[in-house]
Parts: structure tokens; sequence; C-alpha cells
């Protein structure tokens, strides 16, 4: 059994407080043993395993589908995005994948949205209340050849710049590859080769939780498109698959993820793998977190120490607070 100790309680309970419908989802992975907890606003519930939007945690479900391929050489990293897209002007330069899966590709964050509504979704503002948790990354072919086209670049290695566009691309690229598109290449990976048999590409209402705003209303789940920003984010899953793809990932039981565990972009705040954030000077510990409209999660891998830790919530909580307060004090870890 998981130990969390005082102040990690503390914040789960103000993370909790007034949140009528909240499951918040915490767990560990320490020496192969999986801890799972659940807690809503009374305190720690029943352990049922719930089915979560897992946000941008998606993107290193991608790299590492890129790295598949790349180690299938399918692909390779200094391929570029006009490669896999038609239409393309050929004189002009277009980025790399290595770019694009390191966000330094020089695309603006805002990306596929319009600079004003991107804004008001990073402060947590809502254009229409009525309307808060639908889908705002509206994307087909079309729109992503003109941004594409619109958005001139430089070969050159930009400044890192958290890209959803970027991502989305990456996908796009490997359902042109496998011939499937993105939304079956990806459930396949997820299921004939990770085996993470309560996880796959988009929302089901009748599995997931549904997403609470701050009103305690039910928004539901988002509904994805199914190859052109899904790759950035789109992937639903559980606690307990989280920690098996900690696991994998941890003793990279698949030989290509090492190609993600790689420092390729050292940035000041954080290193670059592929997908995957590493700590800065530690590059052992991999960390990516996520959120959608009123879902957040927070995934924390050591490879070094051999420890997990997953924090997942269907209300907007600071998950990365929690799940770092865990790793901080968890008797266990620190043993």
């Amino acid at each position: 059994m998981m130990h969390i100790d005082s102040a990690t309680l503390e914040l789960i309970k103000e993370s909790c407080s007034g949140k009528e419908h909240i499951k918040l989802t915490i767990g560990m992975l320490v020496d192969g043993e999986k801890s799972i907890q659940v807690f809503d606003q009374t305190g720690q519930i029943e352990d049922e395993s719930h089915i979560y939007e897992i946000g941008s945690i998606t993107k290193t479900f991608t790299s590492s589908l890129l790295a598949k391929y790349i180690h299938e050489q399918k692909m390779s990293l200094s391929d570029s995005i006009q490669k896999y897209i038609e239409g393309l002007d050929s004189k002009k330069y277009y980025p790399t994948l290595k770019r694009l899966a390191t966000h330094t590709a020089g695309y603006p964050s805002h990306l596929p949205l319009e600079e004003e509504y991107y804004m008001k979704l990073v402060k947590g503002l809502t254009i229409d209340e009525t309307k808060e948790g639908t889908f705002p990354f509206k994307m087909d072919f079309n729109k992503m050849v003109r941004l594409l086209c619109e958005n001139s670049l430089q070969d050159k290695d930009y400044p890192w710049q958290y890209s959803n566009f970027g991502i989305a691309l990456v996908g796009y690229a490997i359902g042109a590859v496998s011939g499937l598109g993105y939304w079956e290449t990806m459930n396949n990976f997820l299921s004939d080769e990770l085996n993470l048999m309560h996880s796959y590409t988009g929302t089901c209402p009748n599995k997931n939780l549904h997403g609470f705003n701050r009103q305690n209303e039910d928004i539901g789940n988002w509904e994805w498109d199914k190859d052109f920003v899904a790759p950035a984010g789109d992937i639903s899953s559980t606690a307990e698959d989280l920690l098996d793809y900690a696991r994998i990932n941890m003793f990279e039981e698949k030989p290509y993820l090492a190609l993600c565990h790689q420092k390729h972009v050292d940035s000041n705040d954080i290193d670059m793998g592929l997908g995957w954030g590493l700590q800065k000077n530690k590059n052992q510990v991999l960390l990516h977190n996520g959120g959608t409209s009123a879902f957040r999660s927070y995934l924390w891998i050591d490879k070094q120490k051999k420890c997990a830790s997953v924090v997942l919530s269907n209300y907007i909580i600071d998950a990365d607070k929690i799940g770092q307060s865990i790793l901080c004090n968890v008797k266990e870890y620190m043993a």
C-alpha cells in the first residue's frame, strides 16, 4: 500500500474540496509493484478503475510510435514533413520530424487555434460557458496545408516552444506511412504492441469519466478528429495502464524507446527527448503532463530509481504539484 504523507494528503483535500463529482486517482510504481488510490471530496474511496482523458501525455505515445517506425526504417528523424504531405511547395523549407517531435520547429504555440482563443484557454477562460466542454482544436487537411504554407520557417533549430501543431504533424505522417491513418494505427499500437487494454484513441461517453467545470456541471468529453489534431492529446487511459506504460519505458522493454529517452534538445529549463521532457541535468527522469477542458494528468518516471507516479483528475486541479509532492514524500520512494 502506498504511503502518502500528511502534506500531500492536505494538497489532495484542497484539490477535491467543493468538487462534487471529482475522481482523483493517484498511482505509484515502485520496484515493479503498483499501488493506486482514488479520492473524492470526502477522502479516499474504493479503488475503482476510471478512464480519463490524458491530454498531452498522448504526445509521448505518438513519439514512441514514431521511434518504432524509425527503428523499422520506415521513417527518419531527418525527414522533412513535406515527404508525407501532398501539395506543399517543393522549393520551400518545412521542418524535420526531429524538430517537430522536440518542439523546436518554430511553430507558434497557439496553432491550430487563433491566438486570441488560445490565450483565453491558457488563462482558464472560456468564450461561451454553455460550450465549455466542446473541442476547440478543429483542423482538416486543407487547414493543415494552409497553416504550413502561411507559417514560413528557416532551416534551423528554434528555441523550445510547446507545439500541439508540431506533434499533430508527426501523427499525420505516421498515419500516412501505415496507410491506416493515425487513429487506427495508434489503437493497434496501444493494444497489440503495448498491451494496454484500457487505453484507446478518442473518448467514449459510456466508458470515460465525464469532466466537470467549476460549477460542478457535467461537460462530458471532447470529441476528437481522427487524424489532424488527435496525435497531440486524444488518448484515454487508466492509472493502471499508465503505470504499465511507465514500466515499459522504465526498463525499455521495447528497444526503440531508447530513442525517445535520449536528449535531443538542450533548453534552459528542461531537456527534450522525443515527446518526453527530461529533467534538467538528470536525464534519467522522464516527465509529461496533460490537460483537456476539465481533465488534468501527470506522469513521472525515474528510470534510475525504478519508480513512477501518475495523477489523474476529471476536474481542473494542479496535478503536477500533487505528483511532485508524492515523489518527494512517499516513504517507499525515499527508501
